[in-house]
């Protein structure tokens, strides 16, 4: 299912940075190794300019924020998830989005949806790989069908996005960035919320992540993976930060003493999406007040 905004925007100009030295940021994977500026302005690298990114699981909690902050960094942003309604609510907050209602788990899903942004924008330069379920059962208990729905919703349908997107984007030449949301459960274990299908899922996304890096270095498309650790959205509220004790084992548990806030991540996914991450590819940008590193 497809459908576009119905209201009209005034749509402000995009600051741009026009004097000699300036690349557009809609360079050709060619292009972005002369991205230095003369003058030495760090920020034009984070601006997304005239390029086209794709948000999935964008109806709410972190990935409305994520295409809320591309698209205020000048990006025109496609935003998809099953709760249409909610993303034509979000689309009324954006410059030019696009909104595609679909279950990326669903065959033909991820066609469908590279397809809607080329016909849309004829380009895609960003890709946020954010939708994903959790199932929260002890191992022993856990069906089969519950650890394979995880998989498919958390891998499965990343790896088709990704591999449809990079096609695209090595066709047209684009240098092109990937970005895989995983989770704190993806580098280490966490036992106290029992859930193997999400933790073998985002492990198995982090090493994807490296794989495809590798595959398409040389393609112009990076691929890198953003790691959240404990951060107030639709799918942690109720069960971590409404729950006292499971609250008070999270902030003794962090080194900072707290979760963290939505906009906390808006940094680390502008330098991974944009091109001041030029030579970055095959990471993982762990954002979780330090409680992997102890």
């Amino acid at each position: 299912m497809l459908t576009e905004p119905t209201h009209e925007l005034a749509v402000p100009t995009r600051v741009g940075h026009e004097h000699s030295g300036h690349v557009s940021q809609t360079a050709s994977r060619d292009d972005v190794r002369s991205l230095a500026v003369p003058d030495l302005d760090p920020l034009a690298q984070f601006r997304l300019d005239g390029r086209v990114a794709i948000v999935t699981g964008a109806s709410a909690g972190l990935g409305a924020r994520f295409a809320r902050v591309l698209d205020a960094a000048g990006a025109r942003v496609v935003v998809t998830a099953r709760r249409i309604e909610r993303l034509e609510e979000l689309a009324t907050s954006l410059h030019d989005g696009l909104v595609v209602g679909c279950d990326l788990a669903e065959r033909g899903a991820a066609g469908a949806l590279v397809d809607a942004a080329l016909d849309r924008y004829d380009r895609i330069d960003i890709v946020v790989n954010n939708a994903g379920v959790d199932h929260v059962e002890p191992a022993i208990e856990e069906s089969l069908d519950d650890f394979r729905r995880e998989l498919e919703v958390n891998l499965v349908a990343p790896f088709d996005l990704a591999r449809r997107a990079a096609g695209a984007m090595v066709a047209r030449d684009i240098a092109g960035s990937i970005v895989n949301v995983a989770s704190i459960w993806g580098v280490v274990g966490v036992g106290q919320i029992p859930d193997a299908g999400y933790a073998a899922s985002k492990g198995a996304l982090v090493n994807l992540t490296r794989e495809l890096a590798a595959q398409w270095a040389r393609k112009g498309v990076r691929v890198n993976t953003l790691a959240p650790g404990w951060f107030h959205s639709e799918m942690t509220e109720e069960r971590m930060f409404q729950d006292e004790r499971s609250s008070r084992w999270m902030r003794q548990r962090t080194p900072m003493g707290r979760g963290g806030d939505e906009h906390e991540l808006d940094g680390a996914l502008l330098f991974l999406a944009s091109h001041a991450s030029s030579f970055v590819t095959g990471q993982v940008l762990i954002v979780d007040g330090g409680w992997t590193a102890v």
